[in-house]
C-alpha cells in the first residue's frame, strides 16, 4: 500500500468478515497495533468497526471487544441481529452491516483521500467504484490464501490496491501467537528443536 504523509485516511472494518479471514489464516487481530500502523501512515481521520450484536443473550463473546474498541479510538457501528425461520423451518440469525458501512464510506468520501476497507465481500464492489469516482483511493484488505478465499475477485479488481491480510499479520497479529505461528505467517522456516 502506498501512503502519502499528509493523506487523510479512514478505515472501514467489516468485523465479521475480518474475523473470519484472520481465523482462516490462523491468527487474531491486535486492534491497538492495527490502529497504530495506520496512524503512522498518514492522518487517520476515523476508524469504523461494524458488527451485529445478539441483544437477547445474557453474555455475548463479542461484547468485551466492542467495549474495548469503543474506548480505544474506534467508531463503533452496531445493530441487533434479527432472528428468523428459513424455508426449511430452521432458526437463523441475520446481522448484515453492509448498508451501514456503505453509507458511512460515501459520507466520509469528501473528507478523506484514502479509504481502507477490511472486507472481501464482493457486494462492496459498486461502493468502491462510487467512492473512487469521488477522487478517493480505495485499498481492500482481505485474503485469497484462506480456504475458501475470503476476497471476491470483482472487489480485488475494483480496488486501487489489494492487500493480502497475511502480509499484514506481522504488524497486526496479537502477540500471544506462538513464535512458530508468527514465523509461518511471515513465510519463514519454522525450527523444531
Amino acid at each position: 500500500m502506498i501512503f502519502y504523509p499528509q493523506e487523510r485516511i479512514a478505515i472501514f472494518i467489516d468485523g465479521a468478515n475480518l474475523y473470519s479471514a484472520a481465523r482462516g489464516l490462523g491468527f487474531d487481530i491486535d486492534y491497538k497495533r492495527l490502529l497504530e500502523l495506520f496512524r503512522s501512515k498518514g492522518r487517520l481521520i476515523r476508524a469504523f468497526y461494524y458488527t451485529a450484536l445478539m441483544e437477547d443473550q445474557e453474555y455475548s463473546p463479542i461484547r468485551p471487544l466492542v467495549d474495548w474498541l469503543d474506548y480505544n479510538g474506534y467508531t463503533m457501528v452496531t445493530k441487533p441481529t434479527k432472528e428468523f425461520t428459513d424455508a426449511a423451518g430452521r432458526r437463523r440469525v441475520k446481522g448484515n452491516m453492509d448498508i451501514e458501512l456503505a453509507i458511512d464510506m460515501l459520507e466520509m468520501a469528501q473528507h478523506i483521500d484514502h479509504a481502507i476497507l477490511f472486507s472481501g465481500d464482493g457486494d462492496f464492489r459498486r461502493l468502491v467504484e462510487a467512492v473512487q469516482r469521488r477522487g478517493v483511493r480505495v485499498s481492500v484488505v482481505s485474503t485469497i490464501r484462506s480456504s475458501p478465499p475470503m476476497a471476491s475477485d470483482d472487489l480485488r479488481r475494483q480496488a486501487d490496491t489489494f492487500v493480502e491480510l497475511q502480509e499484514l499479520a506481522p504488524s497486526i497479529a496479537r502477540a500471544h501467537a506462538p513464535r512458530d505461528e508468527v514465523a509461518r505467517l511471515r513465510g519463514e522456516p519454522v525450527d523444531h528443536e
